[in-house]
């Protein structure tokens, strides 16, 4: 199997892909007794034409137990090659349909961020643009039930750091995220919005479609890293958490109750290595946030210069999770 061309290296439009690039969908979309190899795993051994050549003859180069856990599915899963490139075709036509491009581990544009993390997706359908601006790029997030204060300061937050020349990742959804994504736009700065669903479905939550649209003309993105038909699921936003957080240097969470999806984001980043940037005022409301920060997992912010001073320090290793992040569920991929 040929490596994929120079020119096929940049991500691109779904019906010009390289073999190489086929191959890597069509191993993610192998199925077996309603199992599916792990999509980290094959981002991580298939960054090559020869890891994919490898995988497609049934080995898994990775020791480790999620390569132990997906090679017997692999092997089973491989009878059914044919159905995978069909759904494939499916996928990659409903993308192109939408306007939309695709970018995989492949390819030299694939968000450096997102690269070093273990649990990063092999793919991303995107609309709008990729950027290298994106090297230096914070995620701010928060609850959906925001209080007035919270919304202010997201929105404060955000015109901050576009002024700093730091682009601002956000997950879409309605309260602080929807705020920090405006408040850049409205800055004139760039903006990504990492979705919870298929780059070819409803954007969700729908009140924030107008949203969508906006930031991919002003010059932002939307990423996903589902197929182009998936719909949202409970299980998909943990997985947008992963993403949004990979992506970034580090994460300032506004708001966010111990149930909210946000504090998930936050443990997450530390467990990737990012810098994890709470505000002042919700660590005096939530004692999981005085938890992460009295652990040394979190640090304490009250303006942005607080922000701004530790952004480019970051550890550059992943930290040692308690918890296999990379194991969250990916029933229904």
């Amino acid at each position: 199997m040929a490596s994929p061309p120079a020119s096929a290296r940049q991500g691109g439009l779904p019906g010009e892909l390289s073999e190489a690039h086929r191959d890597l969908l069509a191993l993610c979309a192998l199925r077996v007794n309603d199992k599916s190899v792990d999509w980290s795993l094959l981002a991580r051994t298939c960054e090559s034409a020869a890891g994919i050549e490898a995988t497609l003859e049934g080995n898994i180069w990775e020791q480790s137990e999620a390569a132990r856990e997906s090679l017997p599915i692999l092997r089973m899963a491989l009878a059914y090659l044919a159905e995978a490139r069909d759904r494939v075709a499916i996928e990659l036509e409903a993308a192109e349909l939408a306007g939309a491009r695709i970018v995989t581990v492949l390819d030299d544009a694939y968000p450096a961020n997102l690269r070093l993390v273990p649990d990063r997706p092999p793919f991303l359908f995107y609309l709008g643009d990729l950027s290298d601006a994106d090297r230096r790029s914070v995620a701010v997030v928060g609850t959906r039930g925001a209080t007035e204060d919270g919304i202010s300061r997201a929105k404060r937050m955000s015109k901050g750091l576009v002024a700093a020349d730091v682009a601002v990742y956000s997950g879409l959804a309605l309260g602080i995220d929807s705020a920090a994504h405006v408040a850049a736009l409205d800055a004139e700065g760039r903006t990504v919005a990492v979705l919870g669903h298929g780059i070819a479905s409803k954007v969700y939550p729908a009140a924030n479609e107008v949203l969508a649209k906006r930031i991919v003309r002003e010059g932002g993105a939307l990423f996903s890293q589902f197929w182009p038909l998936s719909k949202p699921a409970r299980w998909t936003f943990p997985r947008r958490n992963v993403v949004t957080s990979g992506s970034a240097l580090g994460s300032i969470v506004i708001e966010a109750s111990r149930t909210s999806g946000a504090k998930m984001q936050a443990r997450i980043a530390y467990e990737h290595g990012k810098r994890v940037f709470l505000l002042r005022s919700l660590v005096a409301q939530e004692s999981w946030a005085a938890k992460m920060v009295s652990a040394g997992r979190a640090v304490v912010v009250a303006t942005l210069d607080d922000v701004l001073g530790q952004l480019d320090s970051a550890p550059a290793a992943p930290a040692q999770a308690e918890e296999p992040y990379h194991q969250l569920t990916i029933a229904g991929l």
